[in-house]
C-alpha cells in the first residue's frame, strides 16, 4: 500500500472541488447537502467501478444499470465557500467545514454557537492508501478513547462496536454465535460515531468489495490511536454525514439509500414457518394442517412462509420446481390459506445445482455468472452439492427470473417472495458478471447480486398485482435493500445467548437503515427451545417489526405456538397482544416509510442527553413510546429497568402506575408477562379486541392517552388505510392528528382526521391512563370522566 501525500487544488465546478494527489490521482469533494460531504479518490484518474446501486436519495428505486458514480442527482447541492491558505484548503457550508492539509489529511468541524468545533480528523500518518500493483484501498482516522461507534448493520456482540474488528463478506453462517461470530449475511459498510461532545456523524463507504473495519482492536506503536477501513478492491468513496444526533445520522443514511418499503399490514402479523413441513412427504397436508391448528387454538396468524423443501428432488433444492408428490395441488393449497385470510411467501434461491431441470436451459441462455478463465458457468458449492449462480446484472437473467416468479409462484397463488441463500459465496474472485454489457468481476459487486435479485422479485410482484403493495423478504443484501424487503438476522442458534444478542443485532441493523427487521423466534438451529425459553422468545419477538416463528431443530421437532401445552395459553395471549398493538405497529411502519423514523430504537436514540442510556443493556424502544424490557435469562421473574430521563416519567403498560424518569425500577416478570413501560406524554393506539384472527379482523380502536403530570403539551399522528393497496398515495387513508394539552384539572385532546378512507371501526374510544384523575375534553366536548368516544364518520 502506498500513502497519498501531496495534493494541489485544481478546480471546482458546481458542487465539486477537485484536487490532484501526488501528480497521479485525483481527489473529488462533493458538497451534497449543508451537512453531507462526499470524498472520492480516482486512482490514476479512473474508477474501478463507474456505477453505484446503493445511492438513491429520496427515491423509491434506481435504474437496473445503476447510477453514474459521479452523479449528484437527488441532493440539494447547497451554497459553499472554498478558501485557500498557504498550507490548507477549507470547504465550508453553514453547518460543516472540511479542512485539508499537507501531507493529505482531512479534518471535519461543525458550528457550536459561533465557533467551529473539530469533530473528526484523519490519522496524521498515512491516512489514505492505495495499492500500486493491486486494487485494495484503505482509510485511517484518528480514534478518541471517548468515541462510541454504532451501526455496521447485522453484527454480533454489543451494540457499541468500540474496540472491535469486523469483516464485511456475505456468508451463510447457519447456527452462528450471536455474541462473537463474524462475518454474517449482510454487507453494510456504514457506521456512526458519537463524540464526547455529543455530536454524532456517519461514514458510509460506497464499495461492495469485501472490507474490514477496525474500531480500536488494532494497535501500532508508530501511530497515534486510530481506526481504519480497508477494502480488498473497489474505489475509496465515502460520505460524511453530520447529525448532530445519532437519530439524524440514521435518518440521513436511510433517505440517501432510498428509504423504507411500505409493505402491507399483513406483513406485520404473525407469520408461521418451519423447514420441517416442506421437507416431509405429506407437505401439503401438514401445511394445510397449520391453518387448521391456528383455527383450533384460536391463534391469530396472517401468513406462512414455505421453506425450500417444496422444490426438492430427493434431498436437494431446485428453485422454481414444485415437488408435486409433496404438494400435489399448489393452487388448492394456496386457496386453502387464502380462505382463512392467510398469505403465502415462498422460498427462492439464486443458484441452480448442476442437475437442476432448468440448468441446461439457463446455461444455453448464458444466464449464469461466468468462470474467470473459461467460457462456462462458474461452479460453486451450494446446499451440499455444486451449482452455478444466476447473474442479475444480465437483462436476460432478470427477465427469466421474473417470468418464473410469475408462472411458478404468483400464478399458483403465492403472495410473496422469500429471497434466501443469496450470499453469493463464489470462490472464483474474478468470475465474470455481465454488468449490463460492461463486464464486472464478482469480487467488486458480490452484495449487488442479492440486491438485484430482490429488485427482480419486486418488479415481478408489482407487475402481477399493480394495485397491491408488495411484501418481500431477503436474508442477504447491502445498503438499498431497505427499498425492497423485510429482513432478519439469519439462521440463529437456539439458546438464551442468541435471544439476548439478537436484540442488539436488530437495533444495530435499525441504526444502519434496515428498519423492518426481526429474528427467527424460538431459534432456528440446534436443540428445540425449552418451554421457558420459547415463551420469552415469543414475548421478545412480538416487539419486532418482523414476527416469525421458524426452526430446523436437530431432533426433527417443529417450533409451533402449541408445541408445549403447559404454556400454550401464554403463547396465545402473547400473540394476541401483538395484534392488540397492531394499530401502533402499523403507524410505526408508515412513519418508517414516510419520515425515515426507525421502528426499533436504542434507548439513547431519543434520550441522548441521558448518559445512562448509552450503557449496554437488553432494553430497547419500539417506536418512541414503548419501552421493552425483555427477559433474557432463565428463571428470571423480576426485571430491573432503567427509565430514560425524559423529564416526564413512564407508565407501567399493564397497571398504568406512573414512575419518575431517570431511575432504575424493578418490575414483576412472571412467565406470562413481558415488562413494558409507556412514555408519559404519549399516545398508544390499540385494538382492544382479543378475539381477532388476522389483521383484516380490525373493527375496534382505542387511543390510550398517557399524559404528563402537571402542564404539558404533545402531539402525534396515527395512520390507517385498507392495509394493502397503493390507494393511500391518492389520499385514500385515514390520518389522525392528535394534540394533547395537560392542565392541573383536565386533559384536552384535539383530533383531526384527513383522507378519504373510512375504517371499519366507526368510533375511536379515547381513554385516559387508569390512574388519571383529571377529566377529559375531546374537541371541546367536556365530560367529567376519563373516557369519551370520537366519531370518525362525522369528521371525515
Amino acid at each position: 500500500m502506498k500513502t497519498l501525500k501531496q495534493w494541489q487544488w485544481l478546480s471546482n465546478k458546481e458542487n465539486e472541488v477537485i484536487l490532484s494527489c501526488d501528480n497521479q490521482h485525483t481527489l473529488h469533494i462533493f458538497i451534497l447537502e449543508r451537512d453531507i460531504f462526499r470524498v472520492l479518490i480516482k486512482k490514476n484518474q479512473s474508477l474501478r467501478l463507474n456505477r453505484t446501486w446503493t445511492i438513491a436519495p429520496h427515491q423509491a428505486d434506481i435504474a437496473w444499470q445503476g447510477r453514474d458514480r459521479m452523479s449528484c442527482d437527488g441532493f440539494s447541492l447547497p451554497e459553499y465557500q472554498v478558501t485557500q491558505h498557504s498550507d490548507a484548503l477549507e470547504i465550508t457550508t453553514d453547518q460543516l467545514k472540511l479542512t485539508i492539509t499537507q501531507p493529505l489529511q482531512m479534518q471535519w468541524a461543525t458550528k457550536v454557537g459561533n465557533e467551529w468545533q473539530t469533530i473528526a480528523q484523519d490519522r496524521k500518518t498515512g491516512a489514505y492508501q492505495l495499492s500500486p500493483q493491486r486494487d485494495d484501498v484503505a482509510h485511517f482516522m484518528q480514534r478518541a478513547p471517548s468515541d462510541d461507534y454504532y451501526g455496521l448493520g447485522e453484527k454480533t456482540g454489543d451494540l457499541n462496536r468500540k474496540n472491535r474488528r469486523f469483516e464485511m463478506r456475505n456468508l451463510d453462517a447457519m447456527g452462528y454465535n450471536a455474541q462473537t461470530t463474524d462475518p454474517l449475511y449482510k454487507h453494510i459498510p456504514f457506521y456512526i460515531t458519537r463524540t464526547e461532545s455529543g455530536v454524532s456523524y456517519g461514514l458510509f463507504y460506497d464499495n461492495l468489495a469485501s472490507c474490514w473495519f477496525d474500531l480500536g482492536n488494532e494497535l501500532d506503536n508508530y501511530h497515534a490511536p486510530y481506526r481504519s477501513y480497508r477494502a480488498e478492491d473497489g474505489d475509496l468513496d465515502f460520505y460524511f454525514m453530520l447529525g448532530p444526533s445519532v437519530l439524524e445520522v440514521t435518518q440521513a443514511f436511510t433517505a440517501m439509500t432510498g428509504g423504507t418499503l411500505f409493505g402491507p399490514k399483513w406483513s406485520l402479523g404473525y407469520s408461521g414457518s418451519t423447514m420441517r413441513y416442506t421437507d416431509e412427504p405429506n407437505a401439503q397436508q401438514l401445511l394445510e394442517g397449520f391453518v387448521d391448528q391456528c383455527h383450533d387454538h384460536q391463534l391469530p396468524c396472517d401468513s406462512f412462509q414455505l421453506s425450500s423443501g417444496y422444490t426438492s428432488i430427493e434431498d436437494k433444492r431446485y428453485v422454481f420446481h414444485w415437488n408435486t408428490s409433496k404438494v400435489p395441488d399448489p393452487q388448492a393449497m394456496s386457496a386453502y390459506f387464502h380462505t382463512h385470510n392467510m398469505k403465502l411467501a415462498a422460498n427462492i434461491k439464486p443458484c441452480l445445482l448442476h442437475n437442476h431441470p432448468l440448468y441446461q436451459e439457463a446455461k444455453a441462455q448464458q444466464l449464469f455468472i461466468q468462470d474467470s478463465q473459461y467460457d462456462t458457468p462458474e461452479i460453486s458449492v451450494f446446499w451440499d452439492d455444486e451449482g452455478s449462480h444466476l447473474d442479475f446484472t444480465n437483462p436476460n437473467t432478470i427477465q427469466w427470473w421474473k417470468d418464473n416468479v410469475t408462472t411458478q409462484l404468483l400464478q399458483n397463488g403465492i403472495n410473496s417472495t422469500w429471497n434466501d441463500n443469496n450470499e453469493y459465496e463464489i470462490w472464483d474472485r474474478d468470475a465474470r458478471c455481465d454488468g449490463f454489457g460492461d463486464p464486472i468481476a464478482i469480487r467488486l459487486i458480490r452484495p449487488l447480486q442479492p440486491l438485484l435479485m430482490m429488485k427482480a422479485s419486486y418488479e415481478a410482484q408489482t407487475a402481477f398485482a399493480p394495485d397491491l403493495r408488495p411484501y418481500l423478504i431477503s436474508r442477504s443484501g447491502c445498503p438499498g435493500m431497505n427499498r425492497y424487503v423485510q429482513t432478519w438476522s439469519g439462521d440463529n442458534r437456539t439458546n438464551w445467548n442468541s435471544l439476548r444478542y439478537n436484540i442488539k443485532m436488530g437495533i444495530g441493523m435499525s441504526l444502519s437503515g434496515l428498519y423492518n427487521v426481526g429474528h427467527d423466534v424460538g431459534g432456528f438451529s440446534g436443540d428445540k427451545p425449552d418451554p421457558e425459553l420459547f415463551v420469552r422468545w415469543v414475548q421478545n419477538g412480538i416487539m419486532h417489526p418482523r414476527f416469525t416463528i421458524h426452526s430446523w431443530n436437530d431432533d426433527g421437532t417443529v417450533n409451533e405456538p402449541w408445541m408445549y401445552p403447559q404454556v400454550s395459553d401464554i403463547i396465545r395471549s402473547t400473540i394476541q397482544q401483538r395484534y392488540q398493538l397492531m394499530p401502533y405497529l402499523y403507524t410505526l411502519l408508515w412513519k418508517a416509510h414516510h419520515a425515515n423514523q426507525p421502528m426499533l430504537r436504542p434507548t439513547f436514540l431519543d434520550h441522548e442527553h441521558d448518559e445512562r442510556t448509552r450503557e449496554e443493556s437488553d432494553d430497547f424502544l419500539l417506536g418512541e413510546n414503548l419501552l421493552v424490557a425483555s427477559v433474557v435469562y432463565p428463571g428470571q421473574r423480576e426485571r430491573e429497568v432503567y427509565l430514560p430521563n425524559n423529564h416526564l416519567g413512564w407508565y407501567d403498560f399493564y397497571t398504568h402506575q406512573w414512575f419518575s424518569a431517570g431511575q432504575t425500577i424493578t418490575r414483576p416478570a412472571p412467565l406470562e408477562q413481558l415488562p413494558l413501560l409507556v412514555k408519559a406524554g404519549s399516545i398508544l393506539a390499540m385494538n382492544p379486541d382479543t378475539s381477532v384472527m388476522n389483521t383484516q379482523d380490525d373493527h375496534q380502536r382505542t387511543l390510550w392517552i398517557f399524559p404528563a403530570k402537571g402542564q404539558h403539551s404533545f402531539s402525534d399522528t396515527l395512520f390507517d388505510d385498507d392495509g394493502e393497496s397503493t390507494r393511500y398515495l391518492d389520499g385514500h387513508h385515514c390520518t389522525l392528528h392528535v394534540t394533547v394539552h395537560s392542565f392541573a384539572d383536565r386533559i384536552e385532546v384535539t383530533l383531526h382526521a384527513e383522507g378519504t378512507y373510512q375504517p371499519s371501526y366507526p368510533f375511536i374510544d379515547i381513554q385516559l391512563a387508569q390512574q388519571e384523575q383529571r377529566y377529559l375534553v375531546v374537541n371541546q366536548q367536556t365530560e367529567h370522566r376519563q373516557s369519551l368516544r370520537y366519531s370518525l364518520r362525522g369528521d371525515l
